[in-house]
């Protein structure tokens, strides 16, 4: 620039000054740009692109009953609605935490097993939660009741099944009356599905102690199975009844077939007890196989969100063995727009 300078002012001096003026304006200007901060680029939003994974948990049995813990993805194969699926997501559950509802049946039927009932159940809990698994407990009769909040701590759960009373309705006389009465199964299994373990995630189960006979809920049998299933919850079922009671009252118990569509579907199981004595080995056998679980996740090709209903099934290449799972799912939902 002096080189420049000086070879104008020779020139024509006035030239000179002119320019020199000029350029020392375009100096302020570059200096004042310099100083002024430079605008970021325009955001772009991120583009989102939302992915189903289902998961899947299961159990691998031999002919005889034993739990097989050995096999790797490569071993399974998953179908929905008869199509093929590829398993992305594998894992041996053994130590994933648990989320657990304990349900116990506080209806009349129950009376004389209850103690041995709330006895167990203790000693279940005692053996099974780990330091981040949750629990709570729900007693069902004419009413569905919430003792004792989701915790970590067996002790709290503990007491908590020391508060469970048998609860009937009273006498009612030559007429009948109307209103609640009987055992509200289908309830509980509602509330506890929709209101306690759907907002949960992971590994879900229900645990019920009941004959399984239900009488005054106010859901059905498939809104009860509906709301498990879209929780994600399997449900394991010891069913145990007093038959005494039931030959006294003049009624006929068979079983409920109900209470084992409810556990099969969602990929639990029944354990019939037909010895209070024996209650302790259900409840080591369920203990067992949810710590034996696989888990498998794979992304559906049906990628409609029609919140329709979509079969699922479960197999091992291996001949001889048997898979417990989940038999379905529901698709979710597509969101409505803004306005709609």
């Amino acid at each position: 620039m002096r080189i420049l300078m000086k070879a104008m002012t020779r020139r024509n001096p006035l030239a000179a000054a002119a320019s020199i003026t000029a350029l020392l304006e375009l100096a302020g200007l570059v200096g004042l740009c310099a100083q002024q901060p430079v605008p970021p680029p325009p955001t772009v939003p991120p583009i989102r692109v939302e992915v189903q994974v289902v998961n899947i948990y299961c159990t691998v049995k031999d002919k005889k009953g034993r739990l097989i813990t050995t096999l790797d993805a490569a071993d399974f194969e998953v179908r929905e609605d008869g199509k093929k699926q590829t398993v992305r997501y594998f894992a041996r559950e053994t130590d994933r935490p648990l989320t657990l509802a304990l349900l116990v049946d506080t209806s009349i039927s129950q009376e004389r097993l209850l103690p041995i009932e709330t006895e167990t159940a203790a000693l279940f809990l005692q053996r099974v939660l780990r330091p981040d698994d949750l629990a709570l407990l729900i007693s069902f009769d004419i009413n569905v009741d919430l003792l004792q909040e989701f915790t970590g701590e067996a002790a709290r759960l503990e007491r908590a099944l020391t508060r469970l009373r048998i609860n009937a309705p009273g006498p009612t006389g030559p007429f009948p009356r109307p209103g609640p009465r009987g055992t509200r199964f289908f309830d509980a299994i509602y509330l506890a599905s929709t209101e306690k373990l759907n907002p949960e995630v992971g590994r879900k189960a229900i645990i019920v102690l009941t004959d399984g006979v239900d009488a005054g809920s106010q859901v059905k049998f498939t809104e009860a199975l509906e709301a498990a299933q879209r929780s994600d919850t399997m449900i394991y079922a010891i069913e145990i009844a007093d038959l005494e009671w039931y030959q006294l009252h003049q009624q006929y118990y068979s079983g409920s077939g109900e209470l084992h569509k409810l556990a099969e579907e969602t990929g639990g199981r029944v354990l019939p007890v037909r010895e209070p004595e024996k209650l302790a080995q259900a409840f080591d056998a369920i203990a067992a196989e949810l710590r034996s679980q696989y888990s498998l996740g794979y992304t559906p090709t049906n990628r409609r969100a029609d919140g329709k209903f979509r079969k699922i099934s479960v197999e091992v290449k291996q001949r001889g063995l048997k898979v417990q799972a989940r038999r379905g799912y529901y698709a979710p939902r597509a969101s409505a727009s803004p306005g709609h």
